[in-house]
């Protein structure tokens, strides 16, 4: 068992990793505590106990078509219902989008609750339970809607991945393909308990330097703005991690056409996505150039132009105000 921090002063908490650690779950909680909202899906196995404190459980729908404001405004229902007070608890019980929508709904119930996040994904795990993140879609794009709210402890139990279906630990993988270009570290080379923490340990560091994604931990969504456009485009046909190595590829190519890195570059990217993690390098066919474009206009990064998280020599950064011709270009080469 690893436990991990996510330092941020006084909001600091801890990322416990390691096979049946859910067993820590009270020591997370704050101990004000009398009830707990448990946000979770069907199909999940349910690990939760909690002596002394009163569980009500709340069933969400499945797929990104349940993460909306409806789904929110039900589980604020629900809240009422059971008469969940600041000195309570929300319990998330899920992959990212459980996670995501039960740190929204804490966020927003009167003003901001406490929530504890046990994440059974592999892409819950290294990505979204962890940071703060939290919101849901809009039709015109993905997670417009949300909030900052940090967590008071996170539960990594790996035990969960031993029957989480191999689509879902491709989503996982595609998130933690975006690890090794933001560090070069050589995660296949460690065992899955460190692989893990070693992504929640990149990921907390550059939380900690910029919790409200005002610079730099704009990183973080490597390959993303491509990838959030193919998750609309093909009504997430796409799961979240798959579109993200595709995304991984096309920021590479974009990277590329803007003279950023060589080609060499461009092919270890291929090398660590379809060679080393065997994930989808190339969108669905029948995509819509301008359709993808006008997404990419909407992503949240997009406050001056056309924005992307790209390579360089000197590592990932931001670039703004990119030309809609290299983007077009670069583009092309991927739907073909």
């Amino acid at each position: 068992m690893r436990r991990l921090t996510v330092p941020l002063a006084d909001r600091s908490y801890e990322v416990v990793v390691g096979r049946g650690v859910v067993a820590e779950l009270a020591t997370l909680l704050p101990s004000t505590a009398q009830r707990a909202a448990v946000v979770t899906q069907d199909g999940i196995p349910d690990e939760i106990e909690l002596p002394g404190v009163e569980i009500t459980t709340f069933i969400i729908g499945q797929g990104e078509s349940a993460k909306t404001l409806d789904t929110i405004a039900t589980l604020m229902s629900g809240f009422a219902a059971m008469g969940l007070t600041r000195h309570d608890v929300v319990i998330g019980v899920g992959g990212g989008m459980v996670t995501d929508i039960a740190g929204f709904a804490a966020a927003s119930w009167h003003r901001g609750i406490p929530v504890v996040h046990v994440s059974t994904s592999l892409l819950g795990m290294v990505d979204a339970a962890i940071g703060g993140k939290t919101g849901v879609n809009l039709p015109e794009g993905k997670n417009l809607v949300g909030a900052y709210w940090q967590p008071s402890g996170v539960l990594c139990d790996l035990d969960f991945l031993d029957t989480l279906p191999p689509r879902e630990m491709r989503c996982g993988l595609g998130e933690m393909a975006k690890y090794h270009f933001l560090t070069g570290d050589n995660l296949l080379a460690m065992d899955l308990e460190e692989r893990v923490a070693r992504c929640i340990e990149i990921k907390a560091e550059v939380v900690a330097s910029d919790e409200r994604e005002g610079g730099r931990r704009a990183i973080l969504n490597y390959g993303h703005t491509f990838a959030h456009a193919l998750e609309i485009a093909t009504g997430h046909q796409l799961a979240h991690g798959e579109a993200v190595a595709i995304g991984l590829i096309y920021a590479a190519e974009l990277g590329f056409e803007l003279g950023r890195i060589d080609a060499t570059r461009v092919q270890q990217h291929r090398d660590v996505v379809a060679g080393e993690y065997d994930l989808m390098t190339q969108p669905p066919p029948g995509l819509d150039a301008d359709e993808l474009l006008a997404l990419m206009h909407r992503d949240k990064k997009a406050l001056t132009g056309l924005t992307f998280v790209l390579d360089s020599p000197h590592g990932v950064e931001v670039v703004t105000s990119v030309d809609e011709a290299p983007v077009r270009a670069a583009m092309s080469r991927l739907l073909q």
